[in-house]
This record gives structure tokens, sequence and C-alpha cells, in this order.
């Protein structure tokens, strides 16, 4: 790749974003592909910092706006560090959650104004957006059973909330894909992990351009 290219994994709680990466990552890396994992918040030691501060347990009194600009600061810092580096180094950067997130849970969920977060994003980022966005669906119920059936995964305060929140914060996602379908692509994460892995990679390839290249591998 002569430019980076940068790929964004949304999805509600226990999408299973994560299992599907760690499939993918060797698949990329057989092919050549140099790839750059990160999350957010975090990804970057000021954005750990900054994520702690927004998923600890205890910060039940934190309000929703300053949840949001905790988020937009991780952002704009991780982008700085880590992210545009990488793209300028032709790298294909994968990143766990980043500007619908915020759309989604501060926007849809929290009920804070839409227009108002649209406006931080892209302050944060100069108005950089994912080439591609891969949104991985599933209904909140079935997403949060997941949760509670994995024992490794860490408790945070996203995790306390009620079922509202996350039937909200699905209804956000689906609204942004209706708005972004160019960018955004829904891969039906109650899928088996297998085809869901496949029909990530099948959308990746050919949006990347590496669909023929992989054919006559």
């Amino acid at each position: 790749m002569s430019k980076g290219f940068l790929v964004s994994l949304e999805g509600p709680e226990g999408a299973g974003k994560t299992s599907v990466l760690e499939v993918l990552l060797p698949i990329l890396e057989e092919k050549g592909v140099e790839v750059l994992t990160t999350r957010e918040p975090g990804g970057v030691l000021i954005g750990e910092k900054i994520r702690q501060v927004i998923l600890d347990p205890s910060h039940t009194q934190m309000d929703a706006k300053t949840e949001l600009l905790l988020y937009i600061a991780s952002r704009r810092q991780h982008l700085v560090e880590k992210v545009l580096p990488a793209l300028q180094a032709g790298k294909l950067v994968i990143m766990d959650r980043f500007i619908d997130s915020s759309v989604a849970y501060q926007g849809f969920g929290r009920g804070l104004d839409i227009e108002a977060i649209d406006w931080l994003n892209h302050f944060a980022t100069d108005g950089l957006k994912p080439d591609l966005t891969l949104y991985f669906d599933i209904e909140v119920e079935e997403g949060l059973a997941r949760i509670a059936a994995n024992s490794n995964r860490e408790v945070n305060r996203l995790d306390l909330e009620g079922l509202d929140l996350h039937k909200k914060v699905h209804q956000g996602y689906l609204s942004l894909l209706e708005k972004e379908r160019n960018r955004i692509a829904k891969i039906d994460a109650s899928l088996p992990l297998d085809q869901v892995v496949e029909a990530t990679k099948t959308i990746l390839f050919e949006r990347m351009g590496l669909a023929k290249w992989n054919k006559n591998s």
C-alpha cells in the first residue's frame, strides 16, 4: 500500500470484535500486510490513563458530558501519537472503536446533542474518518449474555448500565449505518465465529483492493 488504510471496528457490547480480530490478524500478516491494531479509549499511555478514569466501576457519578470529553481527549492523543504516524508509514490501521462509538454511546445512549458530538469528533480528528468501518451487529440481549458468560473480560462501568442504554446504543449504530452506507459495512455478528471472520475478510480485502491479489496468491 502506498498510503495507509484506516479501519474501525464498531458494535454493541458483546459483538465479538476482539475475537474476530484475533483470527484475522495472522491472515493479514501472512499476506504481507503491515498491520497496526489499537483501541479506543487507550492505545497510548495518556489514552490508557484516561481509559481507566472513564471505565472505573466506582466512577458512577460521572456526568455524560464529562464522559464524552474524556473520550474526545483520549481520541486526539491516540490519533496524533499512534494512528497518524502508522498511516503515514503506509500501514493498515485497525481500531477497536472510533468516532462512531461517541455518536452511538454518548449521542443516542446518553442523549447528548449529536451535532455537538460530530463537531467534537471533527475537532479531535481534523476531519479524519475511517476508509472503512466494520459494524458487527448483534441483538442487545445476546451481546450482554456473551459478556456475562465470559469470565476473562474486564468488568467496566458501561457493563453496569441498564438494558435501556444498550438498546439506544444499538439503535444509534443502525442509524449511523443508514446514514453512511458507503463507509459502514454491516456484518451479522450472531453467526458462528468462522462465518463472521470470513465475511469480515471478504469485505476488508475487497475495500483494500486485495481481493484479486488474494486469489492469485
